[in-house]
């Protein structure tokens, strides 16, 4: 007995200390092994192992030798606390990484009480720091934050420090730094830090099969922007830069975490849980949110990074775009198509095949011929327009001919190359004038032979928005365009670095690389030498491309319409969704693309980026009918609603596969035309209060565990739960109803027994259930919302265990610039209880619409009704159904003007206070004719 437990312990003891290991040779991936990666880990002082478990570092630090720093001194004023530290020994002959910090330094800065800054630096050396202007330290009372932290202060050990968060009754570590060594060099820096729990979201932006992520193995997770599509495989770098996770901790309350950095990095997850930031420049500036709740954590977060943007309403309707539009006529047959089907479209999109050659700022008078005058027809119908615009211009047009290049040579806003004279010159989509394009040949072949030279536009030049609000106001002239979509901002370069490659330096050849795609930094994008106008060098400022662009090109929309309406960016980065939306990119007509677009719109909510969406049914290859048809359906569900394809593949627009598809499409969009009330009201408390839209079921019940890793469900705010088929040729999938609520089908009105539960879903429809203690505003459906805002409105008011529900409608006239700022909209609160719908104005606007609310609708109340009084006035329309032995009432010809108070009740007897005086005329009669009679 007493052998079997020594055995079990070693055991224990051996795996322990396997899940402890952190990578001394990160360069090394771990199925490689080269000549000299063993001699290269004895000269680190670490230890190496030929079979180590799967996934795991072959080489590790000693955990009873780490380098790192020792602690020299600290002072305080209590908000900040800054220690200064002294490398343990020179790491030069033992690092590969050269100029370590010469005065390393650790500020902890209390900034609110729910936010802490841990920044780690170089005290006397200027070293980037990322450009974003954020709120800093404000006053409170010091002692009520809700965090603590602790250092080690002794001359013998090696420095650590540990972060706490004050939960009530105790103090969970959030991070304790005393892990892997934490390096500070010019080109490399590193700190591990040991977590309170492997539930962890976030970090993006890469493509993966599940929204929590993996602490099974050690997952390198990079960041950099790139172009490259989502499906290629797992943890790839996407699109845009987001080093900010959240954490459940082991009791259900959360906190975040945000690294400001934008230089290349990977992050890696591992057993322990463990977390490891490496990063190849700037300094390491964390800011930790300590919740308590995720919703609190989100809103913790916009309110430090910014609030995400506020769309115009029409910008909610449902979009059709598509690369592959081979001239004017196709479009017209498209959305005469979707007209003909009676399909609900809001807005139509120009990609680049409707411009001259892919130039900016043009449209082929042959192939577009009309364009113009075309958008303004659509226009009369309700449907909005966006266009593309992708930075790289060509340089390559005749003198004189082309105003876009000529006016930004004038103004010298392009991208330079390292000498700083030049601009840097790549290669993307503008073709060279007075040329045949083969497109048989290829692709490579093709960007050699026929994409003309083309320049960068610096977002950060001064003159930046003299060049791009001139162009755009002038564009607008022509083609009236609503928003704008910027795309390849990454940005996107179709040959490494620039026509002549890049030279070899310290930029384009780190020391150290990330674990990011490709064998260079530069590769699909400009060198990292190349240079900005303030003297800072691509090598700092890539990631922050898309995000640059999105503040010039808002400004420059906003001055040009004078109207709300909304840019979508392919890039983005912390506090882009305060100017943009964004999309997941150029993703697969499969299955598990579907599935992990819900992954990439909750990751994209905890981002901050509250308009956001995938290109339904898929943007690569040809997709099915079937998954077209399911993929609808979730679409329908995304905030940013946008059916989207590529060049050369089959149309997958709603109407072009045949009239059974064209009515489920409709009758799915009609639900989200009827909830766009809703839906714009949880855009307007993102945008003023950083509140989630689309939210993954623990937001809302935090405390169940069961929800932590469920993905293929989510909702919109607390009240509307999404279940979608997810599997071809399925009509079951298996969901979850927390028991802490009540459950009912939004189509049905049924009520749903909670826990695990295989549902029916059958082809013609979603899972799309209502929890109780909600009331849900609601309007009528039309064929875009320049109609549908003039249908009469509903409530939908569905109670909860204790029968109480609440609610809220903001509305205002959807695309004014100023209409939260200058309190120009109406804001209605609803509450109700078993016998009372109360509707109170909050805010008070006027009713320029002359909007009503025609119907209420009661579920779940579990009582009889008689008599209803609408501000103690008796209402006679009202009707009931029983579905399964629960009762639905139904309120109908209200007509309740939505911009007054109202107090509406209901009672099984008639109010005897208000029988005779308050009913009618008739009781009046009565009793005077009673008391007429007793007296004589």
């Amino acid at each position: 007995m007493i052998r079997a437990f020594v055995f079990l312990t070693l055991i224990i003891s051996c795996i322990a200390e396997k899940e402890n290991r952190f990578d001394c040779l990160p360069e090394l991936n771990p199925e490689q092994i080269r000549n000299d990666s063993r001699s290269e880990c004895i000269k680190r002082k670490c230890i190496w192992t030929e079979e180590p478990p799967p996934t795991s570092p072959r080489c590790y630090y000693n955990q009873t030798d780490k380098f790192g720093f020792i602690y020299q001194t600290f002072n305080t004023d209590g908000y900040k606390t800054k220690v200064t530290l002294k490398q343990t020994e020179p790491v030069n002959g033992t690092f590969p990484y050269p100029a370590p910090f010469k005065y390393p330094s650790v500020l902890f800065e209390k900034q609110s009480i729910n936010r802490l800054r841990v920044k780690i630096y170089d005290d006397k050396t200027s070293r980037y720091e990322v450009p974003i202007t954020v709120p800093s330290l404000t006053q409170f009372p010091e002692d009520q934050s809700n965090y603590d932290f602790q250092f080690v202060k002794s001359q013998n050990d090696l420095f650590t420090f540990k972060i706490y968060g004050l939960r009530k009754g105790k103090n969970v570590t959030l991070w304790d730094t005393n892990a892997g060594s934490m390096m500070l060099s010019d080109q490399f820096l590193q700190v591990s830090a040991k977590l309170p729990s492997e539930y962890l979201y976030g970090i993006g932006e890469t493509s993966r099969p599940s929204f929590k992520r993996d602490f099974t193995s050690w997952t390198k997770i990079p960041l950099f922007s790139r172009d490259h599509v989502p499906y290629d495989r797992p943890n790839l770098n996407l699109y845009g830069t987001h080093p900010f996770y959240m954490i459940l901790e082991e009791d259900g309350q959360a906190h975040g975490v945000l690294l400001l950095n934008s230089n290349a990095m990977d992050i890696t997850t591992q057993p322990g849980p463990s977390i490891t930031y490496r990063t190849i420049g700037g300094i390491l500036d964390f800011y930790f949110f300590l919740g308590p709740t995720p919703e609190d954590v989100v809103q913790q977060y916009t309110e430090f990074v910014g609030r995400p943007v506020f769309p115009a309403y029409w910008a909610l309707g449902f979009q059709l775009c598509r690369y592959g539009y081979d001239s004017l006529d196709e479009v017209k047959r498209t959305v005469d198509r979707m007209s003909k089907y009676d399909i609900p479209q809001d807005v139509q999109y120009g990609d680049i095949d409707y411009m001259e050659r892919q130039l900016d700022f043009t449209y082929n008078k042959k192939t577009y011929d009309g364009l113009p005058q075309y958008i303004k027809d659509i226009k009369e119908k309700g449907i909005k327009y966006i266009t593309i615009l992708d930075p790289a211009i060509s340089a390559e047009e005749p003198k004189g001919t082309y105003e876009t290049y000529d006016l930004g040579s004038e103004l010298g806003i392009w991208i330079k190359d390292e000498s700083g004279k030049a601009p840097l010159i790549g290669k993307v989509w503008p073709d060279k004038p007075n040329i045949f394009v083969n497109k048989t040949w290829p692709w490579d072949d093709q960007t050699k032979a026929f994409r003309a030279n083309a320049t960068f536009p610096d977002w950060f030049h001064q003159d930046i928005s003299k060049w791009w609000n001139v162009l755009i106001k002038k564009f607008h002239k022509t083609i009236e365009f609503d928003g704008l979509w910027i795309d390849m901002n990454e940005p996107a370069n179709f040959v490494i670095g620039s026509v002549e490659g890049c030279s070899k330096n310290n930029l384009d050849y780190p020391p150290y690389k990330p674990n990011t795609l490709g064998a260079l930094l530069a590769e699909k994008t400009l060198c990292m030498s190349a240079l900005h106008a303030d003297k800072q060098t691509e090598y700092n400022y890539h990631s922050l491309f898309g995000w640059k662009q999105s503040i010039v090109t808002l400004d420059a929309l906003t001055e040009t319409t004078n109207k709300r309406g909304i840019v979508i960016s392919r890039s983005t980065f912390p506090s882009s969704g305060r100017y943009a939306g964004h999309w997941l990119g150029d993703n697969l007509s499969a299955w598990p693309q579907m599935k992990e677009s819900i992954i990439g719109m909750l990751d994209f909510s905890l981002f901050g980026i509250s308009y956001i969406g995938a290109d339904i049914c898929g943007f690569n290859d040809n997709t099915t009918r079937s998954l077209c048809l399911r993929w609808t359906q979730l679409g329908a569900f995304y905030p940013m609603s946008r059916n989207h394809n590529g060049l050369g593949y089959m149309a997958q627009d709603p109407a072009a596969f045949d009239a059974e598809f064209a009515k489920i499409a409709r009758e799915i969009l009609h639900v989200r035309y009827e909830l766009l009330p809703f839906l714009y009201t949880l855009m307007y408390k993102a945008h003023v209060d950083g509140s989630t839209v689309v939210r993954p079921m623990f937001h809302v019940f935090p405390y169940d565990r069961n929800t932590w890793s469920v993905d293929s469900q989510f909702f919109w705010g607390s009240s509307l739960l999404i279940t979608p088929i997810l599997e071809e040729n399925s009509v079951k999938v298996n969901a979850y109803f927390p028991n802490e609520a009540r459950w009912f089908d939004y189509f049905t009105f049924e009520e749903m027994s909670s826990g695990p539960q295989s549902l029916h879903i059958p082809i013609d429809k979603i899972g799309l259930h209502i929890k109780g203690g909600s009331i849900i505003p609601m309007q009528g459906a039309a064929n875009n919302t320049k109609f549908s805002r003039r249908k009469p409105m509903k409530l939908l008011v569905v109670y909860d265990k204790s029968f109480k529900a609440e609610g809220g409608l903001f509305w205002d006239d959807g695309e004014s610039l100023n209409s939260v700022t200058e309190k120009k909209f109406l804001y209605l609160k609803f509450s109700a209880n078993r016998d009372t719908l109360n509707i109170s104005v909050a805010n008070k606007y006027k009713n320029d619409d002359n909007l009503h609310f025609e119907q209420i609708t009661l579920v779940g109340l579990q009582r009889s009704i008689k008599y209803v009084y609408v501000n103690e006035t008796l209402h006679q329309s009202f009707t009931s159904k029983t579905i399964k032995n629960s009762e639905i009432w139904l309120i109908s010809n209200v007509n309740l003007k939505i911009d007054r108070d109202y107090n509406i009740k209901w009672t099984s007897n008639i109010k005897s206070s208000s029988c005779c005086f308050k009913i009618n005329i008739y009781c009046m009669i009565t009793v005077i004719v009673a008391l007429f009679a007793i007296m004589y």
